[in-house]
């Protein structure tokens, strides 16, 4: 999200100490056991560390999640997928979670997790996959290992992925820049990465969001935002990535909700997307993501002029309609409400609750042109101790929320007790 110091510091989080389970932590790994059992002797899962760590990995090497395709053996490509389980009960498709897995390094609690996002009754994940994590040494060396992780995971509970794809490593940027400065003379070797990764998940994975909050300096490398450059990189990554798997949709990144006229930090998100539009980007996306944060209001306010309303991306979409985009879908990758005293534009805990799953409801109800509504964020490994916590549905123990079950109740209504 980038707003307000609303993401934990980036990286993997190790070493974590052992504790006993709790008797309702036992009784939920009971409930899992039925799920687990039926894919655990078909299950090859990735054999090594996580992203980050030194332990040996043998990415190169995995059983991937799906038949090979064209242009994917520079990515380690074999075998055929898993069998496709029973799809998630819910009265809502379109529902989903953004999830955090990236922060996740225990096999067991990837697949504890998305097992409480399918129980949720939300369909769809949104997960980061960092360019950085995904080729750490140079343009020809791949580590799928996490990346096979989650994906295997997640398609083992029926979920669909929405992947996003940035952070630049090292050896892809200039010394003294962030890990979100990419230069247009690296466009090609990012495309590079975003296909190989479209090729290799086909039939598992089938879109991919290229960078994320481009209206932003921050998410920009530090530089004022740019709607042609941003333009020229979608201009770059599109026919590569079409070419690996002409299946997948490509979506441009979801804009950081902002009313901001200094575009040395910040450009407002409908003159963005104008500009956007201006420079000739429409024919370079197949979709839209779209990010929706309720701030203090209820989901149903009229959006006004206020960018942090659940409806402000009914602007965005307007603007789709009148460049003649109307036929694409959107994707709400981010939204929801913060519950934290210290968080600006906080509201109450109850009415955050409330307020997530009217959302929902509101989603279905009233936006045919989206696809999928996926809120921020299920859950993080461990506690940040800032408001960061306060955007969460599960705690880093698996406890339930009262968002959590609220939002369960409203979207599988006839759940057994």
């Amino acid at each position: 999200m980038g707003r307000n110091g609303s993401r934990p510091a980036y990286g993997e989080y190790h070493g974590q100490s052992r504790r006993a389970l709790t008797g309702g932590e036992w009784l939920a790994l009971v409930l899992l056991a039925s799920t687990l059992l039926a894919t655990w002797w078909t299950d090859l899962r990735p054999v090594g560390a996580a992203p980050g760590t030194t332990a040996p990995v043998r990415s190169s090497t995995l059983v991937p999640l799906m038949p090979a395709t064209p242009g994917a053996s520079a990515s380690g490509t074999a075998s055929a997928a898993s069998p496709t389980p029973d799809a998630v009960d819910t009265i809502y498709p379109g529902a989903g979670v953004h999830t955090r897995l990236t922060l996740e390094a225990d096999p067991a609690k990837v697949r504890r997790e998305l097992a409480m996002v399918r129980a949720m009754g939300t369909p769809w994940i949104v997960e980061y996959f960092p360019w950085l994590y995904l080729q750490p040494n140079g343009p020809n060396d791949y580590d799928w290992t996490h990346a096979d992780l989650v994906i295997t995971e997640a398609r083992a509970q029926g979920l669909q992925v929405i992947a996003r794809i940035d952070g630049v490593p090292d050896w892809a940027r200039p010394t003294n820049t962030t890990w979100k400065y990419l230069d247009p003379s690296a466009y090609p070797a990012y495309a590079r990465v975003v296909a190989a990764f479209a090729a290799r998940y086909s039939g598992s994975v089938g879109r991919v969001i290229v960078w994320n909050e481009p209206n932003l300096s921050l998410e920009w490398g530090g530089r004022a935002a740019d709607p042609a450059g941003y333009a020229a990189m979608l201009k770059a990554v599109y026919p590569v990535v079409k070419a690996a798997n002409p299946r997948v949709e490509v979506l441009a990144a979801g804009l950081a909700p902002t009313n901001s006229t200094n575009d040395a930090t910040a450009m407002n998100d409908i003159t963005y997307l104008a500009r956007l539009y201006d420079a000739g980007a429409g024919k370079y996306f197949d979709a839209l993501a779209m990010h929706a944060y309720g701030g203090t209001h209820a989901p149903d306010a009229d959006p006004g002029l206020d960018p942090r309303v659940f409806r402000h991306v009914e602007k965005e979409r307007t603007l789709m309609e009148a460049r003649g985009d109307g036929a694409k879908p959107v994707y709400i990758t981010e939204g929801g409400w913060n519950d934290s005293p210290r968080y600006d534009g906080s509201v109450r805990p109850a009415d955050r609750v409330r307020y997530t799953a009217a959302a929902y409801r509101y989603a279905q109800a009233h936006w045919p042109w989206a696809t999928a509504v996926a809120m921020w964020e299920f859950r993080l490994p461990e506690a940040t101790n800032s408001p960061q916590d306060n955007w969460t549905f599960v705690t880093p123990d698996f406890l339930a929320k009262p968002v959590y079950e609220e939002v369960q109740k409203t979207l599988r209504p006839n759940r057994a007790p």
